[in-house]
């Protein structure tokens, strides 16, 4: 009886909806963002040893938060890096340097802690206009957009594959339209010779420490936008997809907590932030994964399970994306980010009434503006939310 029992539980682990649903999830995020994560990772000064770092921390942290949330609370809880928040670090680093970079990527993971921990989480997403976000996060994202066209100057082929590839894949197979784009262009770029694979190497990535420093600047500049953007377009949205699908019953509070506290212990290696997952959480929360929905936990597991795999190599995904072409990876950055930049636009423009303070944050922030050593995404913020002030006090 404990062995048939035994073998049933074991069956019930490995069903290939469970696993394949982890995996789907963990290559849509990956193909979808990880290019992002490069640039940020670039931008901060991280290279060699230190980038394959970056991979292994962001790979750890969200295998082991998906494994343990998951298990904890019998839920399909997906946690992510924070792709806006990459996007962000891309373009608004600058020339601060690796260390005070890491400084702003743990005092962000202590303020997502603090939130978590006090309850906080609702009363500061209360506080900043989801139109007003939507717009910085549209700002931040418009170079990524605009990347996309700007790398068919160098590659009009390569890149028009992928965009062709894209579309065709949106009108029949939506779920998968980056990873097919990116198929179609690593295809393309082998065809004209383009990919370099003689530095794949399968040895497992080593963590470095990276020494943090701090400073005013960089905290208001990079850390508060990190955590507003993270917590507004990540683990809102997060949230709103686990209740979306009936668990309702999961507390956002220890959720917030845990990936806050990973972010802390993992920061110095390269784990910048972590939060909820949305778009890919859903895959797991599918009926695909599972028709019983106490059972679709199972799928996050097998997708923690994979995410400590890509962090174990984590100089191997690097490798593997070094050698693709410069305008391969800002094609499928651009047309992985498409989708959210629509709808962050959508978003801050939708009410007539906040337009004109929604038009200021989006123009500042997509700017590149940095006045008294602070970025644009905050100074976005602040001028669209004086603007968002004095409107209503007329009106």
């Amino acid at each position: 009886m404990t062995a048939q029992t035994t073998a049933g539980g074991l069956a019930g682990w490995l069903r290939i909806s469970h696993i394949s649903a982890g995996f789907i999830a963990v290559l849509v995020g990956y193909t979808s963002s990880v290019a992002i994560v490069f640039q940020a990772a670039g931008a901060a000064g991280a290279h060699g040893d230190q980038l394959a770092s970056w991979m292994w921390a962001l790979g750890i942290g969200m295998g082991v938060t998906c494994i343990g949330l998951a298990l904890a609370w019998r839920a399909p809880v997906l946690t992510a890096w924070s792709t806006p928040g990459a996007a962000l670090l891309a373009t608004s680093l600058g020339d601060i340097g690796l260390a005070q970079s890491i400084g702003a990527f743990l005092a962000c993971s202590a303020l997502i802690t603090l939130c978590g921990i006090t309850g906080w989480f609702q009363k500061i997403m209360d506080w900043v206009p989801r139109h007003l976000a939507s717009a910085m996060l549209a700002g931040i994202l418009l170079r990524f957009g605009m990347d996309l066209f700007v790398s068919m100057q160098g590659r009009p082929l390569l890149v028009g594959v992928m965009l062709i590839a894209f579309l065709l894949a949106r009108r029949a197979l939506p779920r998968y339209a980056v990873p097919l784009a990116l198929a179609a262009g690593i295809v393309c770029a082998a065809l004209q010779g383009g990919l370099s694979l003689s530095g794949l190497d399968w040895t497992p990535a080593r963590p470095v420490w990276m020494a943090p420093e701090f400073s005013l600047s960089t905290f208001v500049g990079v850390a508060l936008p990190l955590f507003i953007v993270t917590m507004t377009s990540q683990n809102v949205p997060g949230l709103a997809v686990l209740r979306a699908n009936g668990y309702a019953r999961v507390p956002a509070s220890p959720l917030i907590s845990w990936t806050g506290v990973t972010g802390i212990l993992l920061a110095p290696f390269g784990g910048y932030a972590f939060n909820l997952a949305a778009i890919t959480a859903a895959i797991c929360m599918s009926p695909d994964a599972d028709l019983d929905a106490t059972q679709r936990y199972k799928a996050s597991v097998w997708a923690g399970i994979f995410y400590l795999l890509t962090g174990i190599f984590g100089a191997t995904v690097v490798a593997l994306f070094a050698a693709f072409p410069h305008e391969l990876v800002a094609a499928i950055a651009g047309l992985a980010l498409l989708g959210t930049l629509s709808s962050s636009i959508h978003d801050s423009l939708q009410a007539p009434e906040h337009r004109d303070a929604a038009l200021v944050t989006f123009l500042v922030t997509a700017s590149g503006m940095s006045l008294l050593g602070i970025g644009s995404a905050f100074w976005g913020l602040v001028l669209g939310g004086v603007c968002h002030l004095m409107l209503q006090r007329r009106g």
